[in-house]
Order: C-alpha cells, then sequence, then structure tokens
C-alpha cells in the first residue's frame, strides 16, 4: 500500500503558476491537486484526454467551452478532451480541486 500526503507534496512548475500538485503519477492516469489563492485563475488551456475534476474546497467558477458554472465542495465536473477550459478562484477563500486525466496523456495524444 501506499498513501501520499498531499500536504508535503511540492508544487511543481506550470504555465500558469498556481500550486499545482501532482500527487498521482502512473502510465494510466494522473491526479492534480489545484489550489488557487483568491483572485488566481488558470489560464484557457485544453488537454488531449478527458479530464475530471472534484472539488475540494471552496467556490470557484469552471468554464469549459462556452459554459461558465460556479461549482463548491464535494461537485464533480466532466470535461471533454480537445474543449478550452480553465478554473477562476473570485472568492475571498482557497479553492481547491482534484484534477484527473485517465488514461494518461502521451506524446501521440499531445499532438492531436
Amino acid at each position: 500500500m501506499k498513501i501520499t500526503d498531499v500536504s508535503k507534496v511540492q508544487s511543481g512548475p506550470n504555465p500558469h503558476h498556481v500550486d499545482a500538485r501532482k500527487i498521482y503519477d502512473t502510465p494510466q492516469g494522473i491526479a492534480v491537486v489545484i489550489t488557487l489563492q483568491p483572485g488566481e485563475s488558470l489560464k484557457k488551456h485544453m488537454t488531449p484526454v478527458d479530464v475530471f475534476f472534484y472539488v475540494l474546497d471552496g467556490t470557484g467558477i469552471v468554464e469549459i467551452g462556452a459554459e461558465r458554472e460556479t461549482v463548491t465542495k464535494d461537485q464533480l465536473v466532466e470535461s471533454p478532451a480537445r474543449i478550452p477550459h480553465r478554473w477562476i478562484n473570485e472568492s475571498k477563500a482557497v479553492f481547491r480541486v482534484l484534477v484527473v486525466k485517465v488514461p494518461r496523456p502521451t506524446e501521440e495524444t499531445k499532438l492531436l
């Protein structure tokens, strides 16, 4: 059994310049915990595979394609491959979301 203390995982460099901790990384999938401080957001981007997001803490705004919704703790959001999306924290509190990419993006899928 492997147990990961997420609070001890270091945030890695990313194009969004936010706290992003890769907590699971196998040939089958990737999971990242993103923490957005008040006023922070991700840049709009696309992933080559389907992604689902699970809101861990707080209230945030998710944009997927032309849709925009406010989501809160314990909500799950599905995001299809190759559709632009981003997260925004317009609240006065920390917002945390778990990002899961399954299957794991490969070099071939990144080119699509």
